[in-house]
């Protein structure tokens, strides 16, 4: 059985160049983003204070302020350090796979999560970018869900497997740690996978010959694919030998009709058996 598999536009020159260029500038992000918040912390450093009034304070009319200004200011060098990896990964990785549903999503996990910890979260100064890293793991994941192609299906694994633990950041656990933001940052990300979910295009899909439609099939095998390495198709080669031309056996007899008439002219014909 002949199965030829029709090429993958996914691999072609100018697909692959695309794709680096896509994640040349998903990696450019997500640098960005977070030289933004080592950016705040060496102007903390030169300046030999902490931006307190960044911070989020839940139900004050000055901790409004923090809605914008608290995933950036962090409590200490270990903090920010330990939101600096996941946080780059899940930026890069969000807009490499869906970069136009990811650009939108980003602000809304920071409006939301914050707003959400300024109407519920305790009496305390919520500060760092965890709210934020723990909404885009729920983006991506939830997106990859929704979507189901192979790009957010892989990107949805991979968040999973590296930081799917974060799923359980809602609930309380090691006191300072604001797990309202955690929690925020969830269901900000699950809105945002929601509501962007067709934002981007989806990616190009391989086709097989079995997939095609009758008119596609017949126009494939007209034009067969040059592949050096793939066999023809038995249909398509001509034997070399025939076969010997088997003799004439045997002769055909006449046999008798089933009845017989007998009798004179005038008599009706009897038939024997």
């Amino acid at each position: 059985m002949d199965i030829r598999s029709l090429p993958d536009e996914a691999f072609t020159a100018a697909a692959l160049k695309r794709d680096r260029r896509r994640l040349e500038t998903a990696l450019f992000w997500g640098g960005v983003f977070v030289g933004l918040i080592w950016l705040v912390a060496l102007a903390e450093w030169v300046a030999g204070t902490h931006f307190t009034a960044l911070g989020l304070a839940p139900r004050e009319p000055l901790g409004l302020l923090g809605i914008l200004g608290a995933p950036l200011v962090h409590g200490s060098l270990g903090h920010l350090v330990a939101n600096t990896l996941p946080t780059y990964v899940m930026v890069s990785l969000g807009m490499y796979a869906v970069p136009r549903a990811t650009f939108k999503a980003i602000p809304l996990i920071w409006i939301v999560s914050g707003a959400l910890v300024w109407l519920f979260g305790r009496q305390s100064l919520h500060i760092g970018a965890s709210g934020v890293t723990h909404g885009l793991m729920s983006f991506l994941f939830v997106l990859g869900a929704l979507r189901r192609d192979r790009v957010t299906l892989s990107v949805a694994f991979v968040v999973f497997f590296l930081y799917g633990s974060m799923i359980y950041g809602f609930l309380p656990g090691e006191a300072g740690i604001s797990f309202e933001y955690h929690g925020g940052g969830l269901l900000a990300g699950l809105l945002a996978a929601v509501l962007y979910r067709k934002l981007d295009p989806p990616p190009p899909e391989r086709r097989y010959s079995w997939e095609e439609e009758p008119e596609e099939a017949e126009d494939a095998q007209a034009q067969p694919f040059d592949d050096p390495l793939e066999p023809p198709a038995p249909i398509d080669v001509t034997p070399i030998w025939e076969g010997p031309t088997p003799p004439q056996r045997g002769v055909v007899l006449p046999f008798p009709s089933r009845w017989t008439p007998v009798g004179k002219d005038d008599e009706p014909p009897r038939t024997l058996h």
